[in-house]
């Protein structure tokens, strides 16, 4: 069991266990780390120079969104996370945009397939996460206007 976990290109998503503990899945990893999913991304926001509330006002400005904002971890290697819903809410995951192959209704909610083959259920609505991943989606498209625009 780990006390801190640094989010790398690996990471897949975040997802908790309990209040104080959760599951972190890599490529072919996987975690249990000694702290919930919200305070996992802000100490990886905190660990690049930012926080959570900072990057939420970034995406805030960038496309408007306000509530359950998705973000930008690590500009460089292109981290963008969103969560699956209210980040006041210790029972929430986080999941890696770019590591997201599909994603399908089930009996219990959604199941996202990642780009490793791995498929993880999610107990969210499917209405949801499609809002969420177009959020994301539309987050990423504006940073990529804003690297190849030249001042």
């Amino acid at each position: 069991m780990l006390d801190n976990y640094e989010i790398n290109v690996d990471t897949i998503a975040i997802v908790p266990i309990d209040e104080k503990t959760s599951k972190v899945y890599e490529r072919e990893e996987e975690y249990i780390v000694n702290k919930n999913s919200n305070k996992i991304i802000d100490n990886n926001c905190k660990y690049y120079g930012s926080s959570y509330i900072g990057r939420c006002e970034g995406t805030k400005y960038l496309t408007g969104i306000k509530s359950k904002c998705p973000i930008i971890i690590e500009e460089s290697r292109n981290l963008i996370f969103f969560p699956t819903g209210s980040v006041r809410n210790s029972n929430n995951s986080w999941i890696n945009l770019n590591k997201i192959k599909k994603y399908n209704k089930s009996m219990t909610g959604v199941d996202i397939l990642f780009n490793n083959n791995i498929k993880i259920g999610f107990d969210i609505s499917y209405y949801s996460l499609d809002n969420q991943y177009y959020r994301a989606t539309m987050l990423k498209s504006k940073i990529n206007d804003n690297k190849n625009f030249n001042f």
